[in-house]
Formats: structure tokens, C-alpha cells, sequence
């Protein structure tokens, strides 16, 4: 089990940027597949991108070429750069993590959750 915390969460323009960080305990983080989703108000929860092993990525479409997840070791932590950012961009952004496998879409894949950091875009 790993105990996951996200920051970075705030208010942007549209078209701005946002950079967020999900902070890991445990000492085997590389070995986690580690995986974003959000969820706005009154919506299911929303798969945004997931990355295991050293590099591997795969996005949704609504983010594809906007989002790019990256992760650091060494600092047990993984990062979602949000670029060029939308209105419908806004929902709670959650960090999820499952040991020893490769990232899926499916929230019900993944063991542990963070609380949560709220973004927010303006029009």
C-alpha cells in the first residue's frame, strides 16, 4: 500500500498552464503503475492518463497533446503538466497507484487514491 498525496491544484486561464504533483510513500514507487483522473461536479470519475515502468504513457483523447505525465523516482513522486488548459478542464484531479502492473483506464484497477487538488479554469 502507498499513501499518495497531490498538490499543485489552483486557478488558471484557459489557455494557461498548471503543473501537478502527486507525493508517493513507500520505497518500491518504481515498480507503480501511477495513473490520473478527475471528476467534476455531478460526473463520473474521468481517466486521464496513466504511466508505468520507466516511461510508458497512454492518455485519454480530451487531454492527448495538452497533458503530459512524468514521474521522478528518486523523489517518489509523479507529475501531470497541464498545458493549454480548457473550461472543461475543471474537476477535482486524483492521483491512483496499483504495485507491479501496467497502467489501465479503469479506476477499479488501482489500489490506493489520493485526496484530491481542485483545478479550476476560467474562461
Amino acid at each position: 500500500q502507498v499513501h499518495l498525496v497531490e498538490s499543485g491544484g489552483g486557478l488558471v486561464q484557459a489557455g494557461g498552464s498548471l503543473r501537478l504533483s502527486c507525493a508517493a510513500s513507500g520505497r518500491t514507487f518504481s515498480n507503480y503503475a501511477m495513473a490520473w483522473f478527475r471528476q467534476a461536479p455531478g460526473k463520473e470519475r474521468e481517466f486521464v492518463g496513466t504511466i508505468w515502468s520507466a516511461d510508458s504513457t497512454y492518455y485519454a483523447d480530451s487531454v492527448k497533446g495538452r497533458f503530459t505525465i512524468s514521474r521522478d523516482n528518486a523523489k517518489n513522486t509523479v507529475y501531470l503538466q497541464m498545458n493549454r488548459v480548457k473550461p472543461e478542464d475543471t474537476a477535482l484531479y486524483y492521483c491512483a497507484a496499483r504495485a507491479g502492473t501496467v497502467g489501465n483506464t479503469d479506476p477499479s484497477w488501482y489500489h490506493d487514491w489520493g485526496q484530491g487538488t481542485q483545478v479550476t479554469v476560467s474562461s
